[in-house]
């Protein structure tokens, strides 16, 4: 056999004679068996041909006219296809899943919605990720085969009863919030025929359970004494810890490797406001370090974000900068920050997701003691700078530099905010954590 006869050479000389896209985002490819083509819930499903099976051999068919009508076709199946709604014919026929609606089907369903607006930049993959595991739980809990139409208000009782144990009451009005949503998703689109029936018990807790389980962990900040051991911790310097060395008598000392990445995310939550998935997808582009400022609308919310940058912090983000690797994945090419093995700091992993900010903070606070208060973390920065900038009497320009939505009439007319109105808030936040380092070292923070 010779080397142009081989299956290989046949299936490289078979690829090359497929042709392009008609342009870059076309959601069909060209297959070898002369279809356009789409994977979709883990199948392939053809919509019309680019070639013709003429002599035995692939013939093509008029390129503009062949790929036109397959996205024809492509349009006007997708929707049933992504729900998991069969085709026959062109006409959409009932599923055993809509005859005698199961939960896993539901759950299949609503999560098939949820990508669906992942794909079109209207939820974050954050909160499908979390969508999923609420659907797995439910599978779990009620049976993947259970009909929708036989739960009732018991099921729902015995579901809340069994997360409450575990979780505090924050993460439970969360996921009872979920809950409710994949059912409300069955009923308005015509799934279910009726509004499921949760009972009295199966709701959010209380106010006043929510005021008594946060006053019971204490207060979720961080004095300035400790923030200035985190800062100097991770520049690298000696720092003491609380309690005495049994072997020399002498206060206790750690000095850890310095970490110039979660330095500056660290002062960024201090000067900003900002949390862990602000860190991460923090653009370049967002920074003007030579002015002094941020604009970086926040990605939970996409809500307008500006804030002034201290004198600390823009030198903490050059050194960030300088030390950041060539990212792996090409969206990633205008993040700040990266871990070393060049990733996002906060990114999905499957149906969970990796938080190096969460991780190396928190290694921090253990190294260095400061982790013996309920709920401290990376995220507790946020509240620090609430609470201290709250001194500034400007809600207004808080809000805005924290990326906190207003309700008021007032903001529908409101065209703009005085940068001095933000400078005040960022100056004061910095006199409080930097005002007693200055003065002892006569002015060098």
């Amino acid at each position: 056999m010779s080397a142009d006869s081989t299956p290989r050479s046949r299936r490289s000389k078979a690829a090359s004679s497929r042709p392009e896209k008609p342009y870059p985002d076309f959601p069909l490819y060209a297959h070898p068996l002369g279809y356009w083509t789409k994977k979709i819930r883990g199948k392939l499903h053809h919509f019309g041909r680019w070639a013709k099976v003429v002599d035995g051999k692939l013939t093509p068919t008029p390129y503009e006219e062949g790929w036109q009508k397959a996205l024809t076709v492509y349009k006007a199946k997708v929707d049933d296809l992504h729900s998991g709604r069969l085709s026959r014919g062109g006409v959409v026929v009932p599923t055993p899943a809509q005859e005698g609606l199961t939960v896993k089907a539901l759950c299949d369903r609503f999560y098939s919605s949820k990508l669906r607006a992942v794909e079109a930049g209207e939820l974050s993959p954050r909160s499908l990720q979390e969508y999923d595991q609420t659907c797995a739980r439910m599978v779990k809990s009620f049976g993947r085969d259970r009909l929708v139409v036989d739960l009732v208000a018991d099921d729902f009782e015995h579901y809340r009863a069994k997360i409450t144990k575990p979780w505090g009451p924050v993460r439970v009005g969360n996921e009872v919030g979920r809950v409710r949503t994949v059912f409300k998703y069955g009923y308005e689109s015509g799934l279910i025929d009726r509004p499921m029936r949760f009972g009295p018990t199966f709701v959010k807790p209380s106010r006043s359970v929510m005021r008594k389980h946060r006053a019971k962990g204490g207060k979720r900040l961080l004095g300035v004494e400790e923030l200035w051991t985190i800062l100097d911790a991770l520049a690298g310097k000696e720092v003491s810890l609380d309690g005495i060395d049994p072997e020399t008598g002498e206060p206790k000392k750690v000095k850890r490797k310095a970490d110039p990445v979660i330095r500056a995310a660290v002062l960024l939550g201090l000067n900003c406001g900002y949390g862990n998935t602000d860190v991460a997808d923090l653009s370049t582009s967002a920074l003007d370090l030579d002015g002094g400022w941020i604009d970086f609308p926040r990605p939970k919310t996409g809500i307008e974000r500006r804030c002034p940058l201290w004198p600390e912090t823009v030198a903490a983000l050059r050194r960030a900068i300088e030390v950041r690797p060539t990212p792996r994945q090409k969206e990633d090419a205008d993040c700040v920050f990266l871990t070393a093995r060049r990733e996002r700091l906060v990114r999905p992993t499957g149906k969970a997701r990796t938080d190096a900010v969460a991780v190396r903070f928190g290694a921090l606070l253990r190294s260095l003691g400061i982790n013996g208060r309920k709920g401290l973390g990376f995220y507790t920065l946020r509240h620090v700078f609430r609470t201290v900038a709250d001194g500034a009497l400007d809600r207004v320009a808080i809000d805005l530099m924290m990326g906190h939505a207003d309700p008021s009439m007032g903001a529908v007319y409101r065209e703009h905010i005085d940068d001095a109105r933000l400078v005040a808030v960022s100056d004061l936040v910095r006199a409080w954590l930097f005002g007693e380092a200055e003065k002892a070292e006569g002015g060098e923070a």
